[in-house]
């Protein structure tokens, strides 16, 4: 698919997708505690047999010890703005998989807030629906902050190298590229929940093999 072709949709995602995480009102998970929205980290065999429903090309679920342990949802076929209102869960980027990579979105009040958790070196684990388990690990995390938060053209600022790049440029460093996961979420400052955006970059791990399906 060409630049141009994806443009306006690239724009639209990166900008917009998160925007409405404070209005929205929670369902709760069975994975996160139904009064404080704690994550429930179940061990991993256990969170394996909960998730799986044996579709071997389904992302089911997201494990990283210590952090979270959160099922993982589709968005609806041309939907690619739709984000899980479900306390416990994420979402997968559909258009992410467009380029070979995996993309989990969540709004910062809800899963989102645990993404921040995460830290370099970091191993993540996804389980697929038929209890096969790839290991990746956490090597980049990526803050940045929107020059205009509720436009369509904003660029975006990295915190830390205060490099400039359009939602364009940004979606191709982050979703695009060797095979890898993408965790995104908001940043709020100031009581704007839409400032900012985190992104978590996690590889796959070349030293393991996953183990046989169940």
């Amino acid at each position: 698919m060409a630049p141009k072709t994806i443009s306006r949709r690239i724009v639209l995602s990166i900008v917009l997708l998160l925007v409405a995480s404070a209005i929205l009102i929670p369902q709760h998970s069975v994975f996160a505690d139904p009064l404080t929205d704690t994550p429930v980290i179940p061990d991993l065999t256990s969170f394996t047999l909960a998730v799986s429903n044996g579709d071997a090309a389904t992302l089911r679920g997201v494990y990283a010890e210590g952090a979270f342990a959160f099922p993982i949802v589709q968005q609806p076929a041309g939907y690619a703005g739709y984000i899980s209102t479900k306390a416990g869960l994420v979402t997968q980027f559909s258009m992410a998989s467009d380029y070979g990579n995996i993309g989990l979105l969540a709004h910062d009040t809800l899963s989102g807030q645990y993404f921040t958790w995460l830290t370099l070196g970091e191993r993540i684990l996804l389980v697929y629906g038929n209890g096969r388990i790839e290991y990746f690990t956490v090597t980049n995390i990526y803050k940045y902050q929107a020059t205009s938060p509720y436009s369509m053209n904003s660029d975006f600022i990295d915190l830390n190298t205060h490099e400039l790049l359009t939602a364009n440029g940004l979606f191709h460093k982050v979703y695009m590229g060797a095979r890898h996961i993408t965790f995104q979420t908001c940043i709020e400052s100031n009581g704007n929940t839409s400032w900012g955006r985190l992104f978590v970059i996690a590889e796959p791990e070349t030293n393991y093999t996953a183990p046989n399906a169940q």
